[in-house]
Parts: structure tokens; sequence; C-alpha cells
């Protein structure tokens, strides 16, 4: 039972916060004059997706209910390069057309 309220807190959370990260990333874009077409929206929501994954399971996958064996934290190289991935996704946005 603690294993599914786990995954609807996760679904709860990724849908809240990336509502929350789209919506600031569309009000940058609009003030720097970027049109926001299919390609580059799935790119954001790919980067939003990066950095959500990164900080649920450095951070909030501890506050949960489920606490199996298996928890830990991503190495520190690992949660670099998703971080410098997402935030390089989100630089080249304004390029695709």
């Amino acid at each position: 039972m603690r294993f599914i309220l786990e995954i609807i807190r996760i679904i709860a959370i990724f849908t809240i916060l990336g509502a929350l990260f789209s919506g600031f990333l569309q009000l940058i874009y609009t003030n720097l004059h970027v049109t926001i077409s299919n390609q580059n929206g799935w790119v954001i929501g790919v980067s939003i997706f990066l950095l959500l994954f990164v900080l649920y399971r450095n951070k909030i996958q501890f506050s949960g209910w489920y606490s199996g064996k298996k928890m830990y934290k991503l190495s520190k190289k690992t949660t670099r390069l998703l971080v410098i991935l997402s935030c390089c996704l989100l630089i080249l946005v304004p390029f695709i057309h």
C-alpha cells in the first residue's frame, strides 16, 4: 500500500512542479520574444523532467511513505551531467525552429 501511495505522490509532485516550472519558463521565453512550438515544447518538457528527476532522487524521495532498501542519491557525476544537459536544452530552445 505504501508503494501505491508513493507512486501517487510522485505523479502529483511531477505534475504540480512541472506545471509551475513550465509556466515560469513560458513567462521567460515570452519576455525574450521566443515562440514555443511543438518541437521546442518537447525539449522544454524533457529538460523539466530531468530537473524534477534529479530533485526527486536527491531530496524528495527520502521524505515519503516508501522506505525501501534501494533508496540512494544519484552520484555527483550523474547529477551534474543531468543538470547540465537540462540547462543546455533550455538554452537551445530559442534556436530550434
